[in-house]
């Protein structure tokens, strides 16, 4: 049996791309694009609307920009996943966009497998980063972040959480974790629900950012 098609929104104001991702995307047998938007607030209307499981959003709009809008869906219906696809990879346009709650962040120079690929994660409830992106962070990071000793870690995080938040930050599925750290899943688990709980995260996107500035990343 095939799995489930991913209800996706396009949200681009820009004509010509927003048709050319639609078609795009349209010859994808994994993803069902329900509709799709030219502005932020066209596109919290559709969201409410249409029920998509992932939106695709731009960041420069007018109105409502892509991360105002980012955080409008997400207050109102946090189950919808956002990937952000733009033109732009600067760093405060990731970091606002990561703070917003968005799991996904791509350029638009991404192909359709990328594309594909970006959508599956989100759903599946993991983070993906174009590598440029991963790499600006870094960047960032280096250039104005100290890192922290392993004694003074921030909201009371564990030693060990803090290894989690590492590996959360470099892309590392629990699974994953769990064989890098030699402990099992549900332990994984269990320190991803008592570190977010500690540092206030919703979710892995922004985990990533948390671990980006306070020097974590690994």
């Amino acid at each position: 049996m095939s799995a489930a098609r991913t209800r996706v929104l396009v949200v681009d104001d820009q004509t010509v791309v927003r048709e050319g991702l639609l078609l795009l995307l349209d010859l994808l047998p994994e993803i069902d694009v329900v509709g799709s938007a030219a502005d932020g607030e066209q596109a919290v209307a559709k969201v409410a609307e249409l029920s998509p499981e992932v939106v695709l959003m731009d960041l420069r709009m007018p109105r409502v920009d892509g991360v105002e809008a980012t955080r409008r869906i997400k207050a109102a219906h946090p189950e919808v996943e956002i990937v952000v696809l733009t033109t732009y990879a600067d760093d405060e346009s990731i970091f606002a966009a990561l703070r917003a709650g968005a799991r996904g962040y791509l350029t638009k120079d991404a192909g359709a497998e990328q594309i594909a690929a970006a959508v599956e994660t989100v759903r599946n409830g993991s983070s993906l980063l174009d590598p440029a992106v991963q790499r600006r962070l870094v960047e960032a990071v280096a250039a104005g972040e100290k890192p922290r000793r392993h004694g003074d870690l921030p909201d009371g995080l564990t030693r060990r959480e803090a290894e989690v938040l590492a590996l959360i930050a470099q892309g590392r599925s629990n699974a994953e974790i769990a064989g890098d750290l030699f402990i099992t899943e549900a332990t994984v688990k269990t320190h991803i629900n008592n570190l977010f709980a500690k540092a206030g995260l919703r979710d892995r996107a922004q985990a990533v950012t948390y671990a980006f500035r306070h020097g974590l990343a690994g």
